[in-house]
């Protein structure tokens, strides 16, 4: 699925907003600088730096940096926000588990982070899909939230005073960005004013001249700076097979799991993992990427034939790592070989678990009142709905 025009022009127009700010930034006085200094942010997602890394010929270390032209205050990693939807897509799935019966259907639970695809599933597939996706919020919503109300309240900065930026892999991010509802903040505010494509970024790098500063990259926690990149457990993704996996294996069958094996069945981007016991498969998951796997795969779901408890959906053939906003060619292709060499960078970057971070299990309490509160419903999830008639989607030639 392609972003549509108006969304590209919707943020081509804030974009360009934003530069001409940034230009009377520059001449502004010390003060009026003090009360610009939080407006514009930048994000960087785990999936972006190996793109940028590779452009720019970069030490992964230094992918943020480049990512921080004039008029950007605040440069954040964007993997505290996976962190959090890993983590609620991991109680969300036990907790179908247990519910999930012949006449309640909670599986296959099917992953909510590729805007391309949940957009697909809520305009053409409609109910018989909807109730199967995960309500936990993607990455760049969580973000949103995370910036918009417990970043302004810790600055003493009203959300509108803020102009949130996010550099993703690919196009319908923009459109998540868009959509009611769904980004929205407690405070109300929009969590996402503007996304940029890392090639965007790229471009307006190149064309504007800029070099790479030498400054660490920001957290939410005031002068305190990332120690260190890290990414999640998964090939080219956000993680959320491996990490559900590990812990579904964990809370519902005492398996603690240590390394993943993943089988490709049907091609390349369609892969199963399974947890067996004395013979008995006690979990099948797989991932499912690119639209041929998806319409495959609603069609067995259609059927009653498809077999698994959960699966990780995204739009993008090999996942986030070749959305269409990085990893492409002038002529619009895939460029192979700077992905074979995002993916080798991608693997460098040292694994850690989402439960490991004592920043998210400060902010469940801070923040969001315990880690089983109202609250976080409230803001750690989101429902999903028919948004147009539908139409028979598998007619469709991808």
């Amino acid at each position: 699925m392609k972003c549509e025009h108006c969304t590209r022009k919707e943020c081509s127009k804030k974009s360009k907003t934003d530069d001409q700010e940034n230009v009377s930034t520059d001449s502004s006085s010390p003060a009026q600088e003090k009360e610009e200094a939080s407006k514009h942010l930048s994000l960087c997602r785990p999936n972006v730096r190996p793109y940028c890394t590779a452009k720019f010929d970069l030490q992964t270390t230094e992918t943020s940096m480049s990512l921080c032209p004039a008029g950007v205050h605040y440069v954040f990693d964007t993997t505290i926000a996976a962190d959090f939807s890993i983590l609620e897509t991991q109680k969300e799935f036990v907790r179908r588990y247990h519910r999930h019966s012949e006449e309640q259907r909670e599986l296959p639970m099917l992953t909510s982070a590729c805007p391309g695809w949940v957009r697909y599933a809520e305009r053409v597939l409609g109910p018989p899909v909807i109730p199967h996706l995960c309500t936990a919020k993607s990455p760049q919503q969580v973000m949103g939230s995370l910036v918009k109300d417990y970043f302004a309240r810790k600055q003493n900065l009203s959300p509108e005073k803020i102009f949130h930026v996010v550099v993703a892999p690919c196009y319908d991010k923009k459109l998540e960005a868009l959509r009611e509802g769904l980004s929205t903040t407690l405070n109300g505010a929009r969590g996402t004013d503007c996304v940029l494509t890392s090639g965007e970024i790229a471009q307006i790098m190149e064309q504007s001249d800029l070099s790479v500063k030498d400054t660490a990259v920001d957290t939410l926690f005031g002068d305190v700076k990332e120690a260190a990149v890290r990414r999640h457990d998964g090939v080219s993704s956000d993680g959320h097979l491996a990490h559900v996996f590990r812990h579904a294996a964990r809370e519902l069958f005492g398996e603690h799991v240590e390394e993943i094996t993943y089988r490709a069945l049907r091609n390349k981007d369609f892969h199963e993992v399974t947890l067996e016991k004395n013979g008995e498969v006690l979990l099948r998951f797989a991932a499912a990427y690119g639209f041929r796997n998806i319409q495959n795969m609603i069609l067995k779901l259609r059927k009653g034939k498809f077999p698994y408890h959960f699966v990780e959906v995204l739009a993008c053939p090999r996942g986030c790592l070749n959305g269409r906003g990085q990893a492409q060619t002038e002529d619009g292709h895939t460029d192979r070989a700077l992905l074979q060499q995002m993916e080798g960078i991608y693997s460098g970057i040292p694994v850690r678990p989402p439960e490991s971070s004592a920043h998210v299990q400060e902010l469940y309490q801070e923040w969001l009142e315990g880690t089983e509160s109202p609250k976080v419903q409230e803001v750690l999830h989101t429902t999903y709905q028919s948004l147009e008639p539908r139409t028979d989607g598998l007619d469709i030639k991808w």
